[in-house]
């Protein structure tokens, strides 16, 4: 028996809160305080990373369109490409502080994957709606992680970066199978479930 789409995209939003407050209490102490314990520096990029790594049951398992699997792959692949740049930062294998920007294409990735999978209209339903949401914030908040590369220690920059993630994940906390948006729900979307 396979879970509502609804519940994943929940089990996802966790995911994403829980990077997103890791994210949040780093811009708050600063990465100095941060880093005092070792493995708060892993934390966030291993978190994006595994998120990475659980699309692709998401890809396999989730999916009823091929469009649906290739926007699921390349988040998954967009995900463990940034979290994996992240982690080589951390540990010193990798340098360059440009590798920053390996975010900010995993942003552009995912919103863009999140406008061409969604086929519906804004005021369709529900999850249509916040498809392009999520789609235009990722794609617009590109720019965030873009300006963490060249002040990587701006306190304000790294909060608009937190704030983001936990931006998607009330997003997708608010993802339901088939729910009006603001009272809205076109008759060709079916039967609202509850």
């Amino acid at each position: 028996m396979q879970p509502p789409a609804e519940h994943v995209h929940w089990l996802f939003a966790t995911g994403f809160l829980i990077l997103g407050l890791c994210l949040l209490g780093e811009a708050i102490v600063g990465p100095d305080v941060w880093r005092t314990r070792a493995w708060r520096a892993y934390l966030w990029p291993g978190i994006a990373f595994t998120l990475g790594v659980l699309m692709f049951p998401v890809m396999t398992f989730f999916t009823n369109s091929t469009i649906h699997m290739l926007a699921h792959g390349a988040w998954a692949q967009a995900l463990m490409f940034a979290g994996a740049a992240e982690l080589g930062l951390v540990r010193g294998k990798l340098t360059s502080p440009w590798w920053r920007l390996a975010m900010a294409f995993a942003f552009l990735v995912s919103g863009t994957a999140f406008l061409v999978h969604e086929q519906n209209a804004w005021f369709f339903q529900r999850s249509s709606f916040l498809h392009h949401l999520m789609g235009w914030t990722l794609v617009i908040g590109a720019a965030v992680p873009l300006a963490r590369c060249v002040r990587p220690r701006s306190t304000a920059f790294g909060g608009a970066f937190a704030a983001t993630f936990l931006l998607i994940a009330v997003m997708l906390y608010c993802d339901r199978d088939l729910a009006p948006i603001f009272g809205h729900l076109s008759p060709l979307a079916g039967v609202q479930h509850r």
